[in-house]
């Protein structure tokens, strides 16, 4: 790890610190600036890291630019919900690529994974999207397209081999159950802080993975 990937990380471990704290406080002015520069400098640690891939990295920091996208997004009111959810699946969909040019990628490994993440989808995921076209039936394919990308997200992690990313990937499908469950079914205090811990060592752990 360089001096500059290591400077970058602990900027971003300040930065959603920071965050976290202002999720659990309600505190919304710290919210608005924590929450996009701790994707700021984890974009800087990708960037800054010696890749064992370099095509992989290329790929991972896409994914990161669109996951910030999606946090400026989902910053706004309900009315930016689905702009966000379209910036996290395109996020998604970038690392998938990314996986595929794992020199260890096995069909195996996707194939258990993605009967993991298959019960897990008919178990929490039918609940969620029940619950958002309750809500709004035009959000049947967008919330029912984004669970399956971040399944095949996780599946893909699974194949590439590598601890760090398929803990990255878990935390991530974590993270997004929780968001949708608090968005669309029911609502816990803990919640707002657990979606966030989650999100950023996710994203933490896919960077980490490409040293």
């Amino acid at each position: 790890m360089t001096s500059a990937t290591a400077a970058w990380l602990a900027a971003a471990a300040a930065f959603a610190v920071a965050n976290w704290w202002s999720r659990w406080s309600h505190h919304r002015p710290t919210e608005l600036w924590s929450k996009p520069l701790t994707l700021v400098a984890l974009i800087g640690a990708a960037i800054a890291l010696d890749p064992i891939d370099p095509a992989v990295r290329g790929w991972f920091v896409v994914a990161l630019l669109l996951s910030l996208a999606g946090d400026v997004f989902l910053l706004g009111d309900d009315s930016w919900f689905v702009p966000g959810l379209a910036a996290f699946l395109a996020g998604h969909v970038a690392y998938v690529v990314g996986f595929a040019f794992a020199d260890e990628w096995r069909w195996w490994y996707f194939a258990l994974a993605a009967i993991g993440v298959a019960v897990l989808a008919l178990v929490v995921g039918r609940r969620i999207v029940a619950g958002a076209v309750e809500r709004r039936p035009a959000l049947r394919v967008p919330v029912a397209s984004y669970l399956g990308v971040i399944s095949l997200m996780v599946a893909s992690a699974a194949a590439a081999g590598n601890a760090w990313a398929v803990t990255g990937a878990v935390l991530f499908l974590t993270s997004d159950s929780i968001l949708g469950w608090r968005q669309f079914v029911s609502k816990r205090l803990w919640m707002p802080v657990a979606i966030m811990v989650t999100y950023h060592l996710a994203q933490a752990a896919l960077v980490i993975s490409l040293i």
